[in-house]
């Protein structure tokens, strides 16, 4: 089945907002992963307004499922990186000021530098992975940077499927096609949820693995972090 990535940014966020340790963070963890994730996603930004860099390093002694890092490769997260040296690292070209990531990385502007940093990151044996658009120029490129995989930027499609066009999901097809053919192991994420996670799992030859942290929490107030949890594992099948 496809691996479920829990992200949990969301829960640091609503910790930080009061400052103390509720929700305990470490605590979340390991109770999802007893609900039986795959694994867990962090991304920790500059200015540490959801992950802080510290649970990044507190989070490895615990994660006992896959454990997977994104962010900007700014030299600080680098270093964090190769510090911490998790099963996965996803490298995503947001800007420091940006609410959430809104873009995937033009692999072929970019790849002297993305190929430098994957380099740096295998040599310590982690996962590389690239979040792109589903543009064919772009998976391409992805696949001279050395990643071993990509993750599929998939707002567009939860956007398109969200008002029922179903064929918003035809660019990530293709797209997963050519990074088969290269290949490049797929991920996903972004804007997934209950609703369309499905649907796009089926569609999609070889998804390896989901990272989904927003709609879950979210529907998670609704029906309980364990059930929701099951719920997409039960999709996912």
């Amino acid at each position: 089945m496809t691996k479920l990535s829990v992200n949990v940014n969301k829960i640091a966020t609503l910790r930080n907002s009061r400052g103390g340790n509720v929700p305990n963070l470490i605590k979340v963890v390991e109770d999802i992963e007893s609900f039986g994730a795959h694994g867990i996603t962090v991304h920790p930004r500059p200015d540490e307004r959801h992950i802080r860099y510290q649970d990044a390093r507190d989070l490895k002694i615990i994660v006992a499922s896959e454990y997977n890092i994104e962010g900007n490769p700014i030299q600080k997260f680098i270093d964090l990186v190769l510090e911490v040296q998790p099963t996965q690292v996803t490298l995503v070209p947001d800007a420091e000021n940006a609410i959430t990531s809104n873009a995937g990385w033009d692999t072929i502007k970019h790849r002297d530098f993305l190929k430098d940093v994957i380099a740096t990151f295998k040599q310590k044996q982690i996962r590389t992975s690239i979040f792109v658009d589903p543009d064919l120029k772009m998976v391409e490129g992805a696949a001279h940077t050395g990643a071993d995989r990509i993750e599929l930027y998939t707002e567009s499609y939860a956007e398109a499927f969200g008002k029922g066009n179903i064929k918003g999901i035809d660019p990530f097809i293709e797209a997963a096609q050519m990074a088969n053919t290269l290949e490049l192991g797929i991920n996903a994420g972004h804007d997934l949820s209950l609703n369309n996670i499905k649907y796009f799992k089926e569609n999609i030859p070889n998804l390896m693995e989901v990272s989904i942290g927003h709609a879950l929490i979210c529907e998670s107030l609704y029906f309980g972090l364990e059930n929701v949890v099951k719920m997409y594992l039960n999709k996912l099948k």
